[in-house]
């Protein structure tokens, strides 16, 4: 037997310690147990994990509601950081003990995970490992959807729903970084304040305010240049009035409905455009390149330790049922982080 096959024998029969779900349902339904280590691969470098995070997508999940794509790991987890613990041999730029952080298909619940080497990067000195397992999934997101996909123009505008998560707070950085304007919406006074101190120009608490006359009044009359959107059907139409000509609304989750009704005069006549995006499902290709692309552009900003997640609270893995309820109550501001012991 070769090397590779050699090691992908004896990963079968070594096990990791991970968050594992027998049926989907609550968060009661996730348990600190064993599973199988996962076999390095071509092009991959094995990370042992230190702590990953719990994002909206993982909570979906545990439900049965997102299942992860042919050949992804069953085990929660879209990203996560600590240190490399093997090489595949056709992989260069990564050595055993860096520490890395990666953006994961599944898997990042457990003591160790295999990822494609160009979906990993290495973690800033002006970081820690708990800090690094919050930066993939909500800083590629934004960019991807912000600065690719909806093209944001230099010192453009953009309307964030959901300010005090992990992706609004990303966001928020993201875009100041950029010289842009935005405007973010919030649940309460609290995180609106938060919001705000952070660096967003206007926070808007839906509870009480029309987003929208906020938007125009914040643009002038304009309207933004895009909307980055997790709510769906509920807000489709008005996240529509609120871009200006040519603007682009990208949608990323459906937490207000999946369907909804709109005319589409206004799409045609003000040329607006409406666009559908996960970051998942994504080929490793693609993630690699928008991984390149972060780093060109905004990598300088996080080796600095200029923009960095905002870290809510720090939990132990197994005490991701009570991440996954601060999640769902959104009682948290920024990420939630689970330590892998």
């Amino acid at each position: 037997m070769r090397g590779p096959a050699i090691r992908a024998v004896r990963d079968t029969l070594r096990a990791v310690r991970a968050i594992l779900i027998d049926e989907p349902g609550d968060p009661s339904v996730m348990k600190l147990g064993e599973a199988p280590a996962p076999a390095l691969e071509p092009g991959s470098i094995r990370i042992r994990v230190a702590a990953t995070s719990v994002n909206r997508a993982d909570l979906l999940q545990r439900q049965g509601l997102y299942p992860p794509p042919p050949g992804a790991s069953s085990i929660l987890g879209l990203e996560c950081a600590g240190e490399v613990a093997e090489v595949a041999e056709d992989v260069a730029g990564w050595r055993v003990g860096e520490r890395a952080m990666a953006l994961l298909t599944g898997g990042g619940y457990a003591e160790e995970v295999v990822v494609p080497a160009g979906c990993a990067m290495k973690v800033p000195e002006a970081l820690s490992l708990e800090e690094a397992a919050g930066v993939p999934e909500v800083f590629l997101t934004v960019f991807l959807n912000v600065f690719e996909l909806a093209a944001l123009p230099d010192g453009g505008s953009v309307l964030v729903h959901g300010g005090g998560s992990g992706i609004g707070t990303a966001a928020i950085q993201l875009v100041k970084r950029a010289g842009g304007t935005i405007v973010v919406t919030a649940g309460s006074p609290e995180k609106c304040a938060r919001c705000v101190e952070l660096g967003a120009d206007r926070a808007v608490n839906y509870r009480e305010e029309d987003f929208l006359a906020a938007v125009r009044e914040q643009t002038d009359g304009r309207g933004v240049d895009a909307v980055l959107d997790s709510i769906g059907a509920k807000y489709l139409a008005q996240n529509l009035k609120a871009l200006t000509v040519g603007g682009r609304l990208v949608v990323i989750g459906l937490m207000g409905g999946a369907k909804s009704e709109i005319a589409l005069g206004p799409l045609l006549v003000r040329r607006l455009s409406l666009i559908g995006s996960t970051m998942r499902s994504r080929s490793t290709e693609a993630k690699a390149a928008t991984v390149a692309a972060f780093e060109a552009r905004f990598g300088a900003a996080l080796e600095a330790g200029e923009i960095r997640p905002v870290i809510d609270r720090i939990l132990p893995l197994a005490e991701a049922p009570e991440a996954h309820r601060v999640v769902a109550a959104s009682e948290h501001f920024g990420k939630v982080i689970l330590r892998v012991p």
